[in-house]
């Protein structure tokens, strides 16, 4: 079976369960539109790609991808930027390499 028909099926490999349960999100629209462009790309629908995303943490036995806090570091990295300071400005990829010394 395909990795995705796999992800799809239960857990006893019935790829055609009633759906009945209902799942309603609020998204940003524009992170909406992009997810929902690359899922056509892959061939699924929003409901699919949910689908998918929900038999992962299922078998995982959590979220299929690590999250964690950021560090102290980057915090403060994350802050600085936000407020424009310590920011390294490129002219183009050149200027970037030279200043990164590479």
């Amino acid at each position: 079976m395909y990795p995705i028909c796999a992800t799809l099926a239960s857990k006893n490999g019935d790829v055609n369960m009633s759906k009945s349960a209902m799942l309603r999100a609020r998204l940003e629209p524009e992170l909406k539109h992009d997810a929902e462009a690359i899922f056509t790309r892959l061939g699924l629908n929003s409901t699919q790609a949910i689908t998918i995303f929900y038999r992962q943490v299922e078998l995982h036995q959590g979220l299929p991808f690590n999250v964690t806090v950021p560090s102290a570091t980057t915090t403060r990295t994350f802050d600085a930027t936000d407020a424009g300071r310590d920011l390294v400005v490129c002219k183009d990829s050149a200027d970037m390499f030279k200043k990164l010394g590479i």
